[in-house]
């Protein structure tokens, strides 16, 4: 499995990328790699300000479906609407392609309890 070191990692498995006071988000290796075949991504809370742990969208692979929690609080700016067409790429490239949305960051110091890559490996017993 690949977790790409500059990245911060979430214990709900989602990544983010940080430039300056923007953050792209989404779901990581292993979270792709748990739920299977993911067949749709439904992000309806664009514009919106959501808060650390707050849920902000949902993904349905072919047995479930999970919520997907924002990392650290801030204003979605934007989604990445190529998973509406085809959400598949979550399995395929979760960490390019697959970006699920950026954020306007709220409160920098929320990055600091991200975990590194390093981390998240240990967290997922790797």
């Amino acid at each position: 499995m690949n977790f790409p070191a500059n990245l911060k990692y979430t214990k709900e498995h989602e990544w983010v990328a940080i430039e300056g006071n923007i953050a792209t988000v989404g779901i990581t290796d292993f979270a792709q790699s748990e739920l299977g075949d993911i067949v749709f991504v439904e992000i309806e809370t664009v514009g919106q300000t959501v808060g650390r742990d707050e849920v902000f969208g949902t993904v349905e692979a072919v047995k479930t479906v999970s919520d997907l929690f924002m990392p650290i609080s801030g204003e979605i700016l934007e989604k990445n609407a190529e998973l509406d067409n085809a959400p598949e790429v979550l399995n395929s490239d979760p960490y390019t392609a697959g970006w699920m949305i950026k954020i306007k960051v709220a409160d920098a110091s929320e990055i600091d309890s991200l975990m590194s890559a390093d981390d998240y490996k240990q967290h997922i017993g790797q």
